[in-house]
């Protein structure tokens, strides 16, 4: 089987959209540690007891490196009106994350004080428990440590056939 074979397999499989969130140490104890976003569409729910999620990241990617050494970080789970937001997070060669955050509504959570993206259906924060290497990508198991639906409007984005999605 070819890596196009097994891409075209699995784009078949629709997929909810998020915004994985943390924020950098600082450099030095005056400071705020920069903030890092990245679209995320391999995630899901892993245990209610204790609360469990999943994300998939890939090797070496600068949120895999973050959360190797940053414990906290939080998810936004994107509306079908995001769009704009999960394509910005996504981009090959993209301008630096401190620009990409600039004229996004959000909040910093309490717990993580990872950006949370307003509008969003839902949001987490969470501190990794586990991580398990996978091929090319690393599997980082987080305890939900807060839960809030900020908004109730709109459906879900989604991510089918190699494009962002809404239901309906």
């Amino acid at each position: 089987m070819s890596n196009d074979e097994f891409r075209g397999a699995l784009a078949r499989l629709a997929a909810g959209v998020v915004l994985i969130t943390a924020q950098e140490p600082p450099l030095d104890e005056d400071g705020r540690g920069e903030d890092v976003g990245m679209t995320a569409t391999a995630f899901m729910s892993v245990s209610l007891d204790p609360p469990l999620v999943l994300v998939s990241l890939r090797n070496g990617s600068r949120m895999d490196d973050l959360l190797d050494e940053q414990p906290l970080w939080a998810v936004s789970v994107l509306s079908e009106s995001q769009r704009h937001v999960a394509g910005r997070f996504a981009m090959k060669g993209r301008i630096s994350d401190r620009l990409l955050f600039e004229d996004i509504p959000y909040v910093r959570g309490e717990v993580s004080s990872a950006p949370l993206i307003g509008g969003a259906l839902a949001t987490l924060e969470c501190r990794t428990e586990q991580r398990v290497p996978a091929g090319d990508h690393t599997l980082v198991i987080g305890r939900v440590l807060s839960a809030a639906l900020p908004s109730a409007d709109g459906g879900p984005l989604t991510y089918f056939r190699g494009r962002y999605r809404q239901l309906g």
